[in-house]
């Protein structure tokens, strides 16, 4: 990175920060330089007498085996990390050897360390994925399963490891708070499931000093997590898994004094901002859907971990996880497809969720629709998977198939006016369903929107199942290129773009200098029509001020869905209507306009009769044709691009018709 783009930034970052922020930060720099200096405060004594709180059930579901293979493939040294896959990284690895690249990071002092440079550092996920010790709770439960000691010698072999190549706040693996939050969640999982204070692991004298080991490391970890909260602007999903990790800590380990102040700690974040992160209808204010996902379970093992204290969190909390739920369920579609709103970086919390096979959300929905005796959740989910079993045990799920035998419909809730996003469509869960998820929100959440794409007056459109059009995902975060930008980017969306400017001005690979705000205008739904007008004002910068709105009407009795956009404007403005379909979908031109089948489903689409058609493939200039369904995944799709002028208050109209 070259001193201007840093310096760039910088300036960038200063401009989106309140003077509150500015002295606050200003006040951990300071604390910082101090806790560089001085040497690490001594762990306080043990009270091993002291009972922590079981929030796993003791017995491992019998379809656990799949940890078995993933164990395996850990003991020979393979580690699956993003779009590399199975990566030769030894056991045990070196921790602080970036896969991404090969550079081995530095033991400087961890909060000072900078990893905009990926030239030197790398992708920095790579090297902070296998140090969340998802895959040590797959050798816990491949020791469950089969009582081989190797699995537990394993875990042993990769604490030790860890604890001798990390030192305490230095190196990349003290540098955020939020890593150390989920490592601490996965540690407490594989605490309980190998016994706790009496596992075997902790049998034999060698084994003592990794139990003294590792209790040090904990406590560390909580410490440093209870200096180092994010705050201010970058009090986003970090601070809920910092916080939730925190919990877990002390709820898992309250073998210090201390684990009582990180349990209140804890408790007042996490009810505080699961009602600020979260809007009342169950959007997550990051316009992320996989950050739903991440903060959801989040909440979910805080919650556990509290419950299992005889302290649940409030009722409150919970109603609104359920609502952050029946958000994820209204989006998916009939075929379990949900929309790739906003930024995703395939984050799990838990190694619990390596056995979903790819299916997150549906795990989360079966887990919800037991704890809540959801059966509209019971029914989007369809089946009770290994991960929930194994967090609510067997005789909780029990109740799983008397919650699908209700009759209720699986989308009760369409609107979800809090948060601006609306799905239109007809025979909604059926096998003729059509599903149009209508994005009318705002950019994202507090004064960078991070994770918020310039997606306003974006939607998605699914037939049966099976996707149509599709938001094309992530791609990178930190990859070569312009991946980053351009797939955050407008043009990367199904909306209009005008000029070939983002409707936000970004300031960063995680920040938006110049946000936009989104205002429904109407919303109608009958027997026979869906309607929804929304417009928002992100062009209002450019000459002519223009306004884009867009009206969405679907006409529920002929599977016909018309989108008119208009852009009111004092001058003539050139636009483009952007349109990225799936990678399973194959268009092709026909004399009225255009055909796109998904296997045996097929729709048409006319096209505005004035104007240039692009159709592109895999394309890099302009960068579209391509769908992101993985980080660093990245495949060829097809984009349709429409190249026009709008005068006044002009508009186009599309249609798109189930054949």
């Amino acid at each position: 990175m070259s001193s201007l783009t840093h310096m760039g930034w910088y300036w960038n970052r200063l401009r989106c920060m309140s003077v509150a922020e500015v002295m606050g930060r200003a006040g951990s720099t300071a604390r910082q330089a101090m806790e560089r200096r001085r040497a690490p405060a001594e762990v306080p004594s043990i009270r091993l007498d002291r009972v922590g709180a079981r929030w796993l059930p003791r017995e491992l579901p019998d379809q656990a085996g799949f940890a078995v293979q993933r164990a395996n493939e850990v003991l020979s040294g393979q580690w699956r990390l993003f779009a590399r896959d199975a990566v030769a990284l030894g056991f045990p690895p070196e921790w602080n050897r970036n896969p991404d690249n090969g550079a081995l990071l530095p033991m400087s002092y961890g909060k000072k360390m900078s990893f905009r440079d990926t030239a030197q550092s790398g992708d920095i996920k790579y090297l902070w994925e296998p140090n969340r010790h998802l895959e040590l709770v797959s050798l816990a439960q491949a020791w469950q399963v089969t009582c081989d000691p190797r699995y537990l010698e394993g875990i042993g072999t990769l604490l030790e490891s860890w604890f001798v190549q990390n030192p305490y706040l230095l190196g990349a693996n003290w540098a955020s708070a939020l890593e150390a939050g989920i490592r601490l969640i996965n540690w407490a999982t594989v605490w309980q499931l190998i016994g706790g204070l009496q596992s075997p692991l902790f049998e034999h004298p060698v084994g003592k000093v990794l139990r003294a080991d590792w209790l040090n490391s904990i406590w560390r970890h909580a410490e440093f997590i209870r200096g180092h909260l994010s705050r201010h602007s970058s009090a986003n999903n970090h601070l809920i898994g910092e916080l939730a990790g925190l919990f877990v800590a002390g709820a898992t380990w309250p073998f210090w004094d201390d684990a009582k102040q990180w349990r209140r700690i804890a408790r007042e974040g996490l009810e505080r901002e699961v009602l600020v992160q979260n809007a009342p209808d169950g959007v997550n204010r990051e316009q992320a859907t996989a950050y739903q996902q991440f903060v959801w379970d989040f909440l979910l093992f805080a919650g556990l971990a509290a419950r299992a204290t005889g302290k649940p969190f409030s009722d409150g909390y919970w109603r609104r996880m359920e609502a952050m739920l029946e958000y994820v369920a209204a989006l998916m579609d009939a075929g379990g497809n949900v929309p790739m709103f906003g930024d995703a970086d395939d984050g799990r919390v838990s190694g619990l969720s390596l056995g979903t096979a790819g299916y997150p959300f549906q795990s989360q929905l079966a887990t919800g629709a037991l704890l809540f005796s959801n059966p509209a959740l019971a029914r989007k989910a369809g089946i009770v998977d290994v991960r929930t079993r194994c967090l609510l045990g067997r005789e909780a799920c029990e109740a799983f198939d008397s919650l699908l035998l209700k009759a209720v419909p699986a989308t009760p809730r369409t609107d979800f006016a809090d948060g601006g996003v609306f799905v239109l469509g007809g025979n909604l869960d059926t096998l003729d369903e059509i599903r149009i998820v209508a994005d009318a929100g705002a950019l994202g959440l507090g004064g960078i929107a991070a994770h918020g794409h310039a997606d306003a007056l974006s939607f998605t459109l699914s037939a049966s199942g099976r996707e149509f059009l599709v938001d094309p995902g992530t791609g990178t975060y930190h990859g070569q290129g312009p991946w980053r930008e351009a797939f955050r980017g407008t043009s990367m969306h199904n909306t209009l773009c005008i000029d070939g400017e983002n409707q936000a001005v970004s300031g960063g690979k995680f920040m938006w200098t110049r946000k936009y705000t989104t205002r429904v205008i109407e919303r109608d739904t009958n027997r026979v029509v869906d309607r929804l007008v929304a417009e928002h004002d992100g062009y209002r910068r450019l000459a002519g001020r223009p306004v884009h709105r867009r009206s969405w009407e679907f006409d529920k009795l002929g599977d016909r869905l018309h989108v008119f956009d208009e852009v009111h404007s004092s001058t003539e403005q050139v636009v483009t209507l952007n349109w990225h379909f799936s990678e399973d979908c194959n268009v092709t031109c026909t004399p009225d306009g255009l055909s796109i089948a998904n296997g045996p489903v097929c729709l048409s689409m006319i096209l505005p009769l004035d104007g240039e058609v692009s159709i592109l493939h895999g394309s890099n200039a302009p960068l579209a044709g391509w769908v992101s369904r993985g980080y660093d995944r990245i495949v060829p799709s097809t984009t349709v691009i429409w190249r026009g002028r709008l005068n006044g208050r002009e508009g186009v109209e599309t249609i798109f018709q189930r054949i």
